[in-house]
């Protein structure tokens, strides 16, 4: 699968895109790219955060920009169909408002977020705070108020910019330095991954035969683009996955141990408090509040 260009098309009365996502579901587009800037804000979901060279796990809350061309993982990858989740996106052309809007002088330090959000711009809980509800007003707003809105967010954000509320996520511009090949090969290998998870067993020859490589070449490749070994990577989605089945409450810690991939319950535990601290039971006690 290669990586995708996704089309953009601005809302119903709206010079820019704006999109509501309310529960996973089966997304078409995984490792992709767009002309288009993305504010992408999560009230409700975790998982893993892919941009650029860039990776990490996002938590409830998540607030980042992302800059036109910068590859991104769609942001519920990986989350089975029914997980709690919730996605508010924007998208706007850079020119949404004219050629020469951001070259106005009211609109400095929004021109300045803009050229930063080529490296990715993630934001802490003091901006989340404030720019939060602004994007969830945008939802039922008309479509002016609307306008006016985002305007108010985006200033909210380049406020932050100069600020520790704001860091750099340094995902490379446009994913330069990173050939079209090497995204694609990701690509597969994600798409591998997901289906291919619940598995006791994956081999690395039969991955590194999914991106076309030899495996001393695929273990260098991999670890070049995503800082992980493929053991570390499969591990830490399982244990994703894993994370999300603790929180029904009518499966034993056992089922999900050998839903999600593992093979013995000792060697699931281990995983799991390695990654999150936690044990599964630990952890479901905490978000069940049981």
């Amino acid at each position: 699968m290669k990586l995708q260009f996704e089309p953009i098309h601005p809302t119903a009365d709206s010079s820019f895109t704006l999109l509501h996502y309310t529960q996973v579901s089966k997304a078409e587009l995984i490792w992709h790219y767009h002309p288009e800037y993305e504010l992408v804000y999560i009230p409700k979901g975790h998982g893993r955060r892919h941009i650029g060279q860039h990776i990490s796990r996002f938590e409830d809350g998540e607030l980042v920009l992302i800059g036109p061309d910068l590859p991104h993982l769609t942001f519920s990858y990986g989350q089975p169909v029914g997980t709690p989740f919730e996605e508010i996106v924007v998208q706007l052309r850079g020119d949404f408002l004219g050629p020469d809007f951001w070259e106005r002088s009211e609109m400095v330090a929004i021109r300045q977020l803009l050229a930063r959000s080529h490296e990715g711009l993630s934001f802490g809980a003091a901006t989340r705070q404030a720019v939060g509800p602004l994007l969830r007003q945008l939802l039922t707003a008309p479509p002016f108020a609307r306008l006016l809105l985002l305007l108010q967010a985006l200033q909210q954000l380049a406020q932050a910019a100069p600020t520790p509320d704001c860091q750099p996520l340094h995902a490379g511009t446009g994913g330069q330095g990173l050939s079209g090949k090497e995204q694609q090969r990701l690509s597969r290998v994600y798409q591998f991954v997901e289906q291919n998870y619940q598995r006791a067993t994956l081999s690395v020859q039969e991955v590194a035969d999914v991106a076309y490589l030899s495996v001393p070449a695929f273990c260098r490749y991999f670890k070049k683009m995503t800082r992980h070994t493929l053991t570390d990577f499969v591990q830490e989605y399982r244990v994703g996955q894993a994370c999300r089945l603790l929180l029904d409450d009518d499966l034993a810690v056992t089922q999900v141990c050998y839903a999600c991939g593992f093979n013995n319950l000792s060697h699931f535990n281990k995983t799991f408090r390695k990654f999150t601290g936690q044990s599964p039971t630990e952890y479901r006690r905490q978000r069940l509040g049981g």
